[in-house]
């Protein structure tokens, strides 16, 4: 006797074969945009190009003048010279703004506060004019004898100055960097530190900076190329560097656009090699990471901000 609760028959329905045509999004807001980008540039680089009043012939001519080149390697020793004390210092501020020692973090505070709240162009002038203030500087017990002094002016010339200014401005911006990028790390591997007996320097030195170099590396590339544009202030003391260069020869000659265009061009170079070099740091830095391995932008995505070959599936347009 057959069942109420028999399953029904099946029914067979033939597969469809027929492969789906995939369609792409139609994107023609980016090509309308893109389309006026090149265009506009067009009309800029045929303006810059063909504009006699800018003397490209000139500035050719000046582009390896001895005075340019020696303008050029002052501003390199400077922004090497002034990023070295400005990480070492910034590093040191940090760890004193993050240790349990009021004193020396309330000491590392007041020097942030004092050398980002005033601008840097007067700390320039500040230190060069410092034998005002101290005509001669010495070493020896507070309050008693002195046992070497010089004086401030043949201590602090020019190039000093310079040095002081940048390179103690720097380290205030630099202990920021560090003390966030240190903040960044999970405490817990602190505590877990401590627990197994490890120096507060020793968890520092060997676990919580190596980690931290993710986050500190790129703010302190920016910094890098910033600083190699900032020593063009030291102009306001004399110091000679590629700015005091092509304003030395526009003196003489009247040819300031294109003595300009010179300093504009090289800066141009250096900041190029400086944004390059920071993407392998960061790449070397990134290994292991998400981001080390979701990262395939190539330099010039990183200097010029697009990319070559197949779009991601984000933007608007």
């Amino acid at each position: 006797m057959p069942s109420n609760f028999d399953a029904p028959p099946t029914v067979e329905v033939p597969a469809d074969t027929t492969p789906i045509k995939a369609v792409p999004v139609r994107h023609y807001g980016r090509w309308v945009a893109g389309v006026i980008i090149l265009f506009l540039a067009f009309i800029v680089i045929r303006s810059v190009v063909t504009n006699p009043n800018l003397q490209w012939s000139v500035v050719w001519e000046y582009m390896f003048n001895d005075r340019v080149l020696r303008g050029l390697q002052n501003t390199l020793i400077l922004t090497v010279i002034s990023m070295v004390i400005g990480i070492i210092g910034g590093v040191l501020l940090a760890v004193m703004r993050l240790s349990p020692n009021p004193l020396m973090k309330g000491a590392a505070g007041i020097y942030v506060w004092l050398f980002r709240g005033t601008p840097l162009i007067t700390q320039l002038v500040f230190w060069n004019f410092l034998a005002f203030a101290y005509p001669r500087l010495g070493l020896g017990i507070p309050f008693g004898p002195e046992f070497v002094s010089w004086d401030t002016n043949t201590l602090i010339n020019q190039f000093t100055a310079s040095l002081l200014g940048l390179g103690l401005n720097e380290a205030a911006y630099m202990a920021e960097i560090v003390r966030g990028g240190i903040q960044s790390i999970d405490s817990g591997q602190l505590e877990a530190s401590s627990a197994l007996g490890m120096k507060r320097t020793t968890t520092l030195r060997r676990i919580i900076l190596p980690q931290a170099m993710r986050v500190i590396i790129p703010p302190t590339g920016n910094e890098t190329i910033s600083m190699l544009k900032t020593t063009s202030l030291v102009v306001v003391i004399g110091y000679f560097e590629l700015m005091v260069a092509v304003q030395t020869i526009y003196a003489q000659n009247f040819k300031i656009i294109p003595l300009l265009l010179v300093a504009v061009i090289w800066y141009l170079i250096m900041t190029s090699i400086l944004t390059v070099a920071q993407y392998f740091i960061e790449r070397h830095f990134a290994r292991g990471t998400t981001h080390g391995v979701t990262e395939k932008n190539r330099w010039a995505t990183r200097m010029f901000g697009f990319r070559a070959g197949r779009q991601g599936s984000g933007g608007i347009g």
